[in-house]
């Protein structure tokens, strides 16, 4: 019995290795996402919604967020931890939230790029999508054009918003696993960020329609001017670069009662969860 006990053993860890393999991969999965929030720059609280995103990522699921603050309130903000070649290593997801939309220096940028072209998911937030923009882009970019990186990863273009009123924000493909039996809703006073294009990668989870009132500018040239409606994707995925690296980004979140809202950060946690894989 005992050379049978040490034959056992030894078989375990010669030819049964798959059982430890199995056991490590068991422990892998209990460990809880490594999660990087960047966030700062102009025109938001950002103090207050790093907060309300770690507290609500990290009750909804296994998750540490690390959060990255820049306490900068100008467009030119940046980050420290981007100067490095390997600044998204040890993280599973990058959650940008910056606001830095006269950073245009190009090396810095293709520094955060490439590590989503390496493989590391993205998830973008609200004036992330107007960061990191250059030459004219208000118009239009091609693909692969010098003004175009920052556009390719998002999987959309967008350059501005009209006034804050509510959203009605609507799931347009109901079998989606990051919109899956969501509900749709209508938000707080909201920005709504315009469309200019969409690339091919790009797969549309959310539309939202919002009636603007007419700006005093738009009232001074006609006092008659009524109401428009106006209808802009605001959640949506992309796939990226030669590694179909994940992305998922949604326009909405420019206060804090959106951002501490459950609905959004539900939507905001699946996102997460399907750009890991998960």
């Amino acid at each position: 019995m005992k050379r049978l006990a040490i034959l056992f053993l030894s078989l375990s860890f010669v030819s049964g290795s798959g059982v430890l393999v199995h056991a490590e991969e068991s422990a892998d999965a209990k460990k809880p996402l490594q999660v990087l929030l960047v966030a700062g720059g102009c025109c938001h609280d950002y103090e207050t919604q790093t907060r309300l995103l770690k507290e609500g990522i990290e009750q909804r699921i296994s998750a540490e967020v690390t959060v990255v603050h820049n306490p900068s309130k100008g467009t030119d903000t940046r980050f420290e931890i981007y100067e490095s070649d390997d600044w998204a290593e040890g993280f599973d997801v990058v959650i940008h939230d910056e606001c830095s939309a006269s950073v245009t220096e190009r090396p810095y940028v293709d520094r955060i790029l490439n590590a989503h072209r390496k493989g590391v998911p993205a998830v973008n937030l609200h004036c992330a999508m107007h960061s990191y923009r250059w030459g004219d882009y208000r118009q239009p970019v091609e693909p692969g054009a010098e003004n175009a990186g920052w556009y390719e990863m998002l999987g959309l273009q967008s350059t501005g918003h009209g006034p804050q009123l509510p959203i009605d924000v609507t799931y347009t493909d109901s079998k989606h696993p990051i919109v899956a039996g969501l509900e749709n809703w209508t938000t707080i006073n909201e920005e709504l960020y315009n469309n200019v294009r969409t690339f091919d990668g790009a797969e549309v989870l959310a539309r939202g329609d919002q009636l603007q009132t007419p700006n005093k500018k738009e009232l001074k040239a006609d006092p008659n001017a009524k109401p428009r409606a106006a209808t802009a994707v605001v959640a949506w995925t992309n796939l990226y670069g030669p590694n179909q690296t994940k992305i998922f980004s949604t326009t909405l979140g420019h206060n804090n009662d959106t951002v501490g809202d459950d609905r959004y950060l539900n939507l905001i946690t699946r996102g997460i969860l399907w750009v890991v894989g998960k």
